[in-house]
C-alpha cells in the first residue's frame, strides 16, 4: 500500500492583507463606473491576494494556486484616503481545491465578503500550457 502525501494545506489557514484607497483605485479610475470610490474591480484583488498571501508560506515546491471562481458582494462605498483590510478564511480542502471565505473591512465596516476558489497546480506545468493555448 502506497503512502498518501500530507495534504498542502488545512482549513483554518488565514491571512490578511491592506490597501489604502488611492485615486488609482477608484470605479472611475479602472473603468468599472463613474464614482470616485473603491472599485469592485480592485477588491477582488485585495480578496485574492489575501488568499494567495494565506497558501505563501505553506506552498510546496514548484506549485502555485491559481484561482478558479469568485463569489463577491460589494456591500459599502469606501472613499480614497481609507484603509481596507481584506482577510481570507481557508473554509475547506477538496484534494487541489482550496475554498476560502473573503471578507473586506474599512474599521468595523465590512465593505465586501465572498468566496474565492482556487487550485493548487504545478507551476510551470500550467505556464507551459497557457502558452501552447493563446
Amino acid at each position: 500500500m502506497q503512502e498518501q502525501p500530507e495534504p498542502a494545506f488545512a482549513p483554518g489557514l488565514t491571512a490578511q492583507v491592506e490597501l489604502t484607497v488611492t485615486d488609482a483605485d477608484t470605479a472611475q479610475a479602472v473603468g468599472s463606473g463613474d464614482v470616485p470610490v473603491l472599485g469592485t474591480p480592485r477588491v477582488l484583488a485585495l480578496a485574492e491576494a489575501a488568499t494567495v498571501a494565506a497558501t505563501a508560506t505553506g506552498m510546496p515546491p514548484g506549485s502555485t494556486t491559481v484561482g478558479t471562481r469568485v463569489e463577491l458582494e460589494h456591500l459599502a462605498p469606501t472613499v480614497v484616503g481609507r484603509t481596507v483590510r481584506a482577510q481570507a478564511l481557508l473554509a475547506t480542502v477538496d484534494g487541489r481545491r482550496l475554498s476560502f471565505e473573503v471578507t473586506v473591512s474599512d474599521g468595523d465596516q465590512t465593505v465586501a465578503r465572498g468566496r474565492v476558489d482556487r487550485i493548487l497546480v504545478d507551476r510551470a506545468r500550467f505556464v507551459e500550457r497557457a502558452g501552447r493555448a493563446s
